[in-house]
């Protein structure tokens, strides 16, 4: 499940009588990775969007890469992509805000269509979304019939349309294997190359990539093999990171463990300690000891496990921030409540056809 009632520091943040109270308590969770003139700040927004969405009975998704300031104190839910595509099926919340970016705010959307799903940020998109387009998919599917496709959750609705199965980080080798059970040779894994990449790895499945050298399905013997068709899609975060980045750090402290997200390249995967989403990463932190970590991911998350793991010493290397997360701020929540702005409206069969793929998708976990 999301982290929601398991920490009640932020339920007491929420349910705070005054700017005051919700101040000092936010200097409690937050006072080792916000500065106190920010705290200051915030508070009063924090205070104003905890009063509003239950006034208007919203409910507030937030993605592990929301700045601490935002996630510990005004999020209902927080989690990764497929425990907030969870979440956003069951709420009975007559407002959805999606602290997120936009691919995420619309799967909220098609999950539950008859509520109203709000996004921050009008801007807040996705390099990795960007990088396929419906009509890609469609030529792929034509290029290669028969061929079931799984998209990354990471794609926008018309992609997901276009998809028989849907998968996260945290569930794609998962969902190849299932397809592979089932007597699919071949598997349309898209868009991004690195996690097509390791998915291959952990499967031993074969990867091409269509109209670069080596897109056979044959091996260097000869024989047939099974076959991932991967598409060059990567997220401008996670390609950043290199094993000379790992090297770096563990000359200077040889005893960190390294935590590396699946988005990032085989060869920094292989170098690290862990590969895992979110949701694994952060659980790894909270349940296996360690001097200290270092995570190679989106930067905001190693700031919301520090604040929540005082105890836990998360090494601070990282400068790599997603310039869509970090267009969602607590200013813009609070305006996207008042205001109603920025909903997300997709087109009846979008949301239908895409459906199906999300479904299937949380029917395999």
């Amino acid at each position: 499940m999301a982290r929601h009632f398991k920490d009640n520091m932020i339920d007491q943040i929420q349910n705070a009588a005054s700017i005051e109270e919700t101040l000092a308590l936010m200097r409690r969770r937050l006072s080792n990775v916000v500065p106190d003139f920010e705290l200051s700040y915030k508070a009063e927004l924090a205070f104003k969007i905890n009063q509003l969405k239950r006034k208007l009975h919203a409910v507030i998704l937030a993605h592990n890469y929301m700045e601490p300031a935002l996630y510990h104190t005004v999020s209902d839910y927080r989690g990764d992509s497929l425990e907030l595509a969870r979440i956003s099926a069951k709420t009975d919340a007559d407002i959805i805000v999606f602290c997120g970016v936009r691919f995420m705010a619309e799967t909220a959307k098609i999950l539950n269509p008859t509520r109203q799903v709000l996004l921050p940020a009008q801007k807040a998109g996705c390099s990795l979304a960007a990088s396929i387009t419906a009509n890609d998919v469609r030529q792929l599917k034509a290029r290669y019939p028969g061929v079931p496709v799984v998209s990354y959750v990471n794609t926008y609705a018309d992609v997901k349309a276009e998809t028989d199965i849907c998968c996260t980080s945290s569930n794609a080798a998962k969902v190849v294997k299932y397809l592979n059970s089932r007597g699919h040779e071949r598997v349309i894994f898209l868009p991004d190359e690195y996690l097509a990449k390791n998915v291959a790895a952990e499967t031993g499945i074969h990867i091409i990539f269509p109209g670069l050298p080596g897109t056979s399905f044959m091996n260097q013997a000869g024989n047939f093999e099974r076959a991932l068709i991967g598409w060059r899609g990567r997220c401008e975060v996670h390609e950043k990171f290199t094993v000379e980045d790992i090297e770096n750090v563990r000359r200077q402290f040889p005893d960190t463990v390294v935590l590396a997200h699946p988005e990032c390249s085989p060869e920094v995967v292989k170098a690290s300690d862990f590969s895992g989403s979110t949701k694994a990463m952060i659980d790894y932190v909270k349940n296996v000891s360690a001097p200290r970590y270092l995570l190679l991911t989106e930067c905001a998350m190693g700031d919301n496990i520090a604040a929540e793991n005082p105890e836990r010493e998360m090494l601070r290397l990282c400068s790599v921030r997603c310039p869509h997360m970090n267009l969602i701020t607590l200013e813009d929540t609070l305006a996207s409540l008042e205001k109603r702005q920025y909903e997300i409206t997709l087109p009846d069969d979008i949301i239908k056809r895409a459906r199906a793929s999300l479904d299937r998708m949380l029917e395999i976990g």
